[in-house]
């Protein structure tokens, strides 16, 4: 189901992107990916819609993050850390260190979609398992 990344052209980095632009193309990027996975799932829409937003809540994204921390390179976790660092404010309904974790996550994922889709496919892959 990661074939759609595989065969993204890599960007060459001409200007630095912010962590908050990067996590709101993460964002976009990890809801479209889930919406992939389900979409051969026979369901109502609101059934499938629901198990999307199931996937892409915070508290989701922080346990899909620590599920594959130990296959990230230094660079990738430092990016997490400058973007977990930015979130100053989170929704009253959340924990901000949750909030903050999934904007990590976000970004590494707009990030790697951008410059290298490859490896994000192979990390799209090792969830599939969890």
């Amino acid at each position: 189901m990661t074939n759609w990344i595989k065969n993204q052209t890599p960007l060459k980095p001409t200007f630095e992107i912010g962590v908050i632009q990067l996590a709101w193309l993460g964002d976009s990027v990890w809801e479209l990916h889930q919406r992939l996975r389900y979409i051969n799932k026979p369901a109502k829409s609101k059934d499938l819609h629901l198990s999307v937003v199931e996937e892409v809540r915070a508290l989701s994204q922080v346990e899909y993050l620590n599920y594959i921390e130990h296959l990230l390179e230094p660079s990738e976790i430092d990016l997490i850390r400058r973007a977990r660092n930015k979130t100053k404010r989170s929704p009253k309904s959340i924990d901000p260190a949750i909030y903050a974790k999934s904007t990590g996550f976000e970004t590494l994922i707009g990030w790697l979609f951008l410059y290298n889709p490859n490896r994000l496919s192979k990390l799209f892959e090792h969830l599939e398992f969890k």
